[in-house]
């Protein structure tokens, strides 16, 4: 990942995690709470594809699990939206581009059905029952409703965010860029040189004078 990939991800991801303990952790809404830190890993990795999503969900979530007020083992949070941020990444298209709004629509459903289940089932691996107590089925539900009402505010903001940065000249292949470039110039000018000498030396036709 380029620098600026890597500076607007962690931005992101600390913004995001800061307005869900900040804010809306303290909503006391029903069920789930909203996951803002999901959307962004989401919107990065339908950019970036599914090795960065990857990484880049393993790192959110590991900030999840060492951030305050957090209650659980650390390393399970960064399980979960690793293997969320590289299944995401799997549904980009190969231009980078998606034709409609109902892909990322349909992408952050499963995404928060996927991660509420997956966290639920590591938890009782390591003997974490609260999701059995609160009710499975309701925080699935209200995980899925909260952050696809969310999602329009914050998956076409990010990935706005990530092509831009994608996209930026500095950022692709910037010393060969830039020399490939150059030489490139430097051929076309001499094939314009050459090709400027060669006409000046031809000898100019007269039309209708036979020439010896």
């Amino acid at each position: 990942m380029r620098l600026n990939r890597i500076l607007l991800s962690t931005a992101l991801v600390v913004v995001a995690l800061v307005v869900q303990v900040t804010v809306l952790a303290r909503l006391h809404l029903p069920g789930a709470v909203p996951d803002p830190l999901l959307l962004v890993v989401v919107g990065l990795a339908l950019v970036h594809g599914h090795t960065n999503g990857a990484v880049i969900g393993f790192a959110a979530g590991l900030l999840a699990d060492l951030a305050p007020p957090a209650d659980h083992a650390t390393g399970r949070y960064a399980l979960v939206l690793s293997v969320i941020g590289y299944l995401v990444g799997l549904a980009r298209p190969e231009t980078g581009k998606l034709r409609s709004a109902t892909v990322p629509m349909l992408v952050v459903v499963a995404a928060a059905v996927g991660s509420t289940l997956l966290y639920a089932g590591v938890g009782s691996l390591v003997g974490d029952t609260a999701a059995r107590n609160v009710g499975l089925t309701s925080l699935v539900f209200t995980a899925a409703l909260y952050d696809l009402l969310l999602a329009p505010f914050v998956v076409p903001l990010v990935m706005a965010m990530a092509r831009r940065v994608q996209n930026d000249p500095l950022t692709a292949d910037g010393p060969s860029t830039m020399g490939g470039s150059r030489t490139s110039r430097v051929s076309s000018q001499r094939t314009g040189m050459r090709t400027g000498m060669r006409t000046g030396l031809r000898r100019p036709r007269v039309k209708g004078v036979k020439r010896l």
